[in-house]
């Protein structure tokens, strides 16, 4: 299992949003990609980055800074906001990305994302972000009229191996990570599920660990290692034990 550090973007910083607030935001940093390689130091073996102005704008905004992080680090990046079309996805991964997250597009628009994993397999994966087992779409303003488990079914089914599932209700809360949802999602889809949302302290950690054989490939960590409620490395140990 791995422990994804997420570095989200607003305004050329280090953000952290309450719930998906835009109006309640913490900023951390003036240079994401100085997070990037405290991080990578501490043993991340893959960053999780989200261009927040991007998911407001429908394009890609904070490019020039992910190139910052892409030289400064080493270690494998994952890419989303904003990201939906074709050209986005050819132009993000050309950089050096390893993998986009397609989130929005995935609810109006599945055949781009059935083309993009024609032409990039494994690369392209999809972000589900939801409340009370509706997806939110648009930067999480808006509703997409779709529960959960039959969007994921749908992107099964058009070639997406990874998914990225995130409880908005928790994101940004600390209040503990919805591991029961995330393993239920992998189960019913039959894809790799990376959990996201409420991530606090260790306890987290393990009770994700606990649900690994059910489909859960990841956790993504944010606010509690910058808080400092989470010790990052010893996230890793337990992510990297063997069931």
């Amino acid at each position: 299992m791995i422990i994804f550090a997420a570095i989200d973007i607003r305004g050329g910083k280090c953000v952290r949003l309450f719930k998906g607030d835009f109006s309640q935001e913490s900023v951390f940093s003036d240079k994401p990609e100085e997070m990037a390689v405290k991080w990578a130091s501490q043993g991340a073996r893959f960053l999780h980055l989200v261009d927040l102005d991007g998911a407001r704008a429908g394009k890609p905004v904070n490019l020039p800074v992910i190139q910052r992080i892409l030289k400064n680090v080493k270690i494998p990046v994952e890419l989303g906001g904003g990201i939906r079309t074709m050209e986005n996805i050819d132009e993000v991964l050309s950089m050096g990305v390893r993998r986009v997250i397609l989130g929005s597009v995935a609810v109006r628009d599945p055949e781009l994302v059935k083309k993009a994993c024609f032409k990039y397999g494994e690369r392209i994966v999809v972000g589900i972000d939801a409340k009370d087992g509706i997806v939110a779409v648009e930067g999480w303003g808006i509703s997409g009229n779709v529960r959960v488990e039959e969007l994921a079914k749908k992107m099964a089914a058009v070639g997406i191996k990874t998914i990225i599932y995130t409880d908005i209700s928790r994101d940004g809360t600390l209040s503990g990570v919805n591991a029961a949802a995330t393993a239920k999602l992998a189960r019913e889809s039959g894809i790799a599920v990376i959990a996201s949302g409420g991530v606090k302290s260790l306890e987290d950690i393990w009770a994700v660990k606990a649900y690994e054989k059910d489909g859960i490939a990841g956790v993504i960590v944010g606010k509690s290692i910058y808080t400092g409620s989470l010790d990052l490395q010893k996230a890793i140990e337990i992510a990297s034990q063997e069931g």
